[in-house]
């Protein structure tokens, strides 16, 4: 029997209504008494269903109507048409219950107050949560051991690191123990180890809770680790919603071959394939060739040239997103 979806979202979408005018003096006069206004459709018509326990990337660039859509499904917005519900709950009639659920937590906005230290601000969490001490005490235990919080919770917010306050505020947003979590950018702007320890954490939550996880990123570091299945939204519509190895099957059918030769020999790889930059070292060259043609031009390779090493890899997922957004 098929688990019925937590998030499951019908045709949904929202338009902007936004004031314009020309620039000038009289312009201005005018748009004073008389303003004009024109639509913008943010999200266009997007529906997706989201299993229980589920961890799915959502992506797109910049104003595609990823943070749009997570702030109608978190309840901070209504959609112009369309529906959604979670966990079965409408979450723009924003019930008691539906908010005692779900978490919205957004790189760029703060949830700590930030001249109080992050445990003054989780105990207002508490209160606001109406969660009793036993509960309390428990799930921040259980943070701490994930997150390792001990020597941040004294320290003002102001005083913490960007990616002391991003485990601060990811735990302000779990003291509750939402069954729903929407993450809107959460490791915007961290190095690369505290990225690892946000998704380290994240996986571990989801797997110790079964929590069900809406994820928005830019760094696809982070959804090669955490996600199997990805949507990706371009100007506000839908364009993909299955699994990232069905992308790139789908979006860009070719692989890499990388040939580093044996002797200081200059090869004209274009014969065999599409030469590409890469980020790998520079002894080894790179071509794209057909996915279905890579045993051919393999074996052409090892025929044809001095080969000491040879390797076959998928496109970089960041490749694949890129070809994804201008289909």
């Amino acid at each position: 029997m098929t688990a019925e979806p937590v998030v499951l979202v019908d045709n949904l979408s929202k338009t902007y209504r936004v004031p314009e005018r020309e620039g000038g003096f009289a312009a201005a006069v005018r748009g004073f008494f008389r303003r004009t206004y024109r639509d913008v459709p943010a999200v266009q018509q997007v529906s997706f269903q989201i299993a229980p326990g589920e961890v799915v990337g959502f992506l797109g660039p910049n104003g595609a109507g990823k943070t749009t859509t997570l702030k109608m499904l978190s309840g901070l917005l209504h959609p112009s048409a369309g529906g959604a519900r979670v966990l079965g709950f409408t979450p723009w009639q924003l019930k008691p219950a539906y908010l005692r659920a779900i978490t919205l937590v957004m790189g760029q906005r703060n949830r700590l107050s930030w001249d109080i230290p992050a445990a003054d601000s989780f105990l207002l969490n508490q209160a606001i949560y109406r969660l009793t001490d036993a509960d309390y005490q428990r799930t921040l235990a259980e943070l701490d051991e994930l997150l390792e919080l001990g020597p941040l919770l004294k320290k003002p917010v102001r005083n913490l690191s960007l990616g002391e306050r991003m485990k601060c505020e990811l735990a302000a947003g779990l003291l509750h123990r939402p069954q729903v979590l929407f993450l809107d950018e959460p490791t915007i702007g961290l190095d690369i180890t505290a990225q690892a320890r946000i998704r380290t954490f994240l996986q571990e939550y989801n797997r110790r809770t079964g929590a069900t996880i809406l994820l928005t990123s830019h760094y696809m570091a982070d959804v090669t680790a955490l996600c199997e299945r990805v949507l990706i939204i371009h100007h506000g519509r839908l364009k993909y919603d299955g699994g990232l190895t069905d992308l790139s099957r789908q979006i860009a059918p070719f692989k890499l071959i990388g040939v580093a030769l044996g002797e200081a020999v200059a090869a004209d790889l274009s014969r065999y394939g599409t030469p590409v930059q890469t980020e790998e070292d520079g002894d080894k060259h790179f071509i794209q060739v057909p996915a279905d043609a890579v045993t051919a031009v393999t074996a052409r390779l090892l025929a044809d040239l001095p080969v000491h090493d040879i390797t076959i890899a998928d496109p970089p997922i960041e490749d694949v997103i890129e070809r994804a957004f201008h289909e």
